[in-house]
C-alpha cells in the first residue's frame, strides 16, 4: 500500500490530565477517528507525548479493532526515561514495532503469545525489544484471511 506522511499540527490541551500529568489516549484517538478522511485506508496519529488509559500507567499505543484509526507515542520508548544511554537507532526500531502493532489491530489482529511475534502485547520496552517487526506465522495467516 502507498504511504503518505502528512505532518499536522494538533493543540494537545484538551487530552491533558493534569492529576497524572500525561495524555489521555483514549479521547486523543476518538479524535482522531473523527478527523480520518473517508478516503483514508489506514491512519496512524504519531505523538511525542506520555499517554495512559484509565486501566493502565502508561500506553505505547492504542488502535481501533478493526477500525481505521491508530495512535502510538515515542515517548516511554526512549532510553534515557530508564536511566540509559540514548539510543536513536534503537528508539526507531521500538517505535516502528509499536506502529505495526497497532496496524494489526485496526486489521483485526488480537494479541498473540508467541513472543518475537509483533503481536505480542508490550508492557514494557523490554517487551517490544524481545519482538521481531514481523507477524508469526498464525498472526500472518489470520492477516490474510481478514485483510482487504
Amino acid at each position: 500500500m502507498p504511504v503518505e506522511v502528512l505532518e499536522k499540527g494538533l493543540e494537545l490541551t484538551d487530552f491533558y490530565e493534569p492529576t497524572r500529568r500525561q495524555y489521555n489516549a483514549n479521547r486523543l484517538l476518538k479524535y482522531m477517528e473523527s478527523m480520518v478522511n473517508s478516503n483514508e485506508f489506514k491512519s496512524i496519529g504519531l505523538f511525542h507525548v506520555d499517554l495512559f488509559i484509565p486501566i493502565l500507567t502508561f500506553i505505547f499505543g492504542q488502535a481501533i479493532f478493526n477500525g481505521n484509526t491508530g495512535i502510538a507515542s515515542v515517548y516511554r520508548l526512549k532510553n534515557e526515561l530508564y536511566g540509559m544511554l540514548r539510543d536513536e537507532n534503537l528508539l526507531f526500531e521500538r517505535f516502528v514495532k509499536v506502529i505495526i502493532h497497532e496496524l494489526g489491530h485496526t486489521f483485526g489482529l488480537i494479541h498473540c503469545h508467541v513472543p518475537t511475534c509483533v503481536m505480542r502485547p508490550g508492557t514494557y520496552v523490554e517487551d517490544i525489544d524481545q519482538k521481531k517487526h514481523h507477524l508469526c506465522p498464525k498472526c500472518r495467516e489470520e492477516f490474510e484471511i481478514n485483510k482487504i
